[in-house]
């Protein structure tokens, strides 16, 4: 197979994982408008994890809650670059950002998706051993994504930095 074919075979199998993700989201979401919806919170793990629907105008810990019409255009123009960049570079990369880049797409398109025909996203994913906002998978899919992408590119400065470095000729 040539790398080109590999290339598209490689963005197919991401688009798919994306759409496959945010479905996942969106039934989640259902679920938890279906069923928790003006019932409290439904308690999973006592003291540590239960389910709580609310509705977020905002992104992250709510903020521009004010402005979603801006957080909208901001997340649209993101999502985009995103798509673009697994599409169109091609240059080989690491496989930590094969894996990450379609799940950061992939949740922030399941919010997107809330944004957009609701006008809020659904959280309802609630920590009870601490003051937290409430979130969501999507959020989930974003934040271990980002996480796993800054443990990449320290360990990747920490490589770096260990390698001899080259002499460079003295005129």
């Amino acid at each position: 197979m040539t790398v080109n074919k590999k290339r598209w075979l490689r963005f197919g199998l991401q688009m798919a994982a994306i759409a496959l993700l945010i479905c996942i989201d969106m039934f989640l979401k259902k679920l938890a408008e279906t069923n928790l919806k003006g019932n409290g919170t439904v308690v999973l793990i006592k003291g540590f994890l239960g389910l709580t629907y609310t509705e977020n105008t905002g992104a992250a810990f709510s903020m521009f809650s004010s402005s979603t019409a801006l957080l909208s255009v901001i997340t649209g123009i993101a999502l985009l670059a995103g798509v673009f960049a697994l599409a169109l570079i091609k240059k080989k990369k690491s496989l930590i950002y094969d894996i990450c880049v379609p799940l950061i797409i992939a949740g922030g398109a399941g919010n997107q998706l809330d944004r957009l025909t609701r006008g809020y996203v659904i959280d309802y994913i609630q920590t009870l051993f601490m003051d937290f906002p409430i979130f969501n998978f999507a959020d989930i899919l974003i934040t271990c994504a980002c996480f796993a992408v800054i443990i990449y590119l320290i360990y990747d400065i920490i490589k770096d930095r260990k390698k001899p470095k080259e002499e460079t000729p003295h005129d």
